[in-house]
């Protein structure tokens, strides 16, 4: 059995498959999936798995260099927008590295997840709780 905190086999399969630049989605649960992504879902009911848990959970296995947002996440929904800012914050100053943070607007950021590897799609309903994560490399 596994030793770390990840245990759903989807999401470890996944992080171990994953390459330098690999990108993956943590959405809420009503951004659209696109048919050709696979599709990891997660939704229970509303609000069960969080995007926060999610995020947490994923940060917690995967190395990351990058980010995209939406740039309306900020104002419509800043608490979780700051929240996701300070993990981001803390995997910094855990990996010494800089992770790069970047917005485009929504439209943009739902096209932009064609490329991801996978989707997760959460339980939260929080408008614009979403985020691309790319992939970095641990040395």
């Amino acid at each position: 059995m596994k030793k770390s905190a990840l245990i759903n086999s989807e999401l470890s399969y996944l992080v171990a498959t994953l390459g330098h630049t690999d990108e993956v989605t943590v959405c809420d649960a009503g951004l659209p999936i696109p048919d050709e992504t696979q599709r990891i879902d997660l939704a229970l009911i509303p609000g069960v798995p969080t995007f926060i848990q999610t995020v947490k959970a994923l940060l917690g296995e995967m190395q990351i260099e990058g980010v995209v947002m939406a740039e309306e996440f900020k104002q419509a929904s800043p608490d979780h927008h700051d929240t996701l800012i300070a993990l981001l914050n803390e995997e910094e100053a855990m990996c010494g590295k800089t992770i790069n943070i970047t917005y485009v607007p929504h439209e943009a950021f739902k096209v932009h997840t064609q490329s991801s590897k996978a989707v997760i799609r959460t339980g939260e309903c929080t408008p614009y709780a979403n985020v691309i994560f790319q992939s970095g490399v641990v040395f």
